[in-house]
């Protein structure tokens, strides 16, 4: 009796604790880490260069003068064999969340069944794909739960229902299993 009551209050001390000592440590190991690319010894002054140094990075490849060799030195890694396939892939996700040409901006509930009981959470990527012979039909990604990774499926856009809210928020949902973040279906 006592051994499950301990046990019960052990795992409950589990779930609260595990997510806070785990945000902390990953926060305090990306400081040190940051903190060791400098050769001076000061408590978050890698963080604060690291964040510093990348403001001013993308400032410098906003300006007129600076935008061609930032072009250019992008073409020269998309040309290197595998450094071209890791650069293009990790650009092309990071640009799809955050850049000028996001491709996570509509999010969408895909059908899986004929009675309209199953659906999966996703985002439209590819809006029209009547260029290779598909009018009417949508590239939707969906992502899987608890991993960075996903499936392409081409559907047919009248199937799809239209959610609201940020991107952001649907793919904590996703990720999250369905216990963060929220979704809402477009009225």
């Amino acid at each position: 009796m006592y051994i499950q009551s301990l046990l019960r209050y052990f795992l409950r001390g589990l779930l609260l604790v595990t997510p806070v000592s785990l945000t902390i440590y990953i926060i305090v190991e990306m400081v040190k880490w940051t903190d060791s690319l400098l050769p001076i010894s000061i408590p978050g002054l890698g963080m604060i260069t690291v964040l510093f140094v990348t403001a001013f990075i993308g400032y410098l490849a906003n300006t007129l003068f600076a935008k061609p060799f930032f072009d250019l030195f992008s073409d020269i890694l998309k040309k290197i064999p595998i450094v071209s396939f890791l650069y293009t892939a990790i650009n092309d996700l990071v640009t799809a969340f955050v850049g000028d040409k996001k491709k996570f901006d509509t999010p969408v509930l895909v059908p899986f069944d004929e009675h309209g009981m199953l659906y999966k959470p996703g985002f439209i990527t590819q809006k029209d794909l009547s260029e290779i012979g598909l009018p009417g039909m949508v590239t939707v990604y969906l992502p899987h739960s608890y991993n960075f990774s996903g499936n392409v499926f081409i559907v047919d856009k009248s199937r799809l229902m239209t959610l609201e809210g940020s991107n952001t928020e649907l793919m904590k949902y996703i990720v999250s299993g369905g216990v963060s973040g929220a979704i809402k279906r477009k009225p």
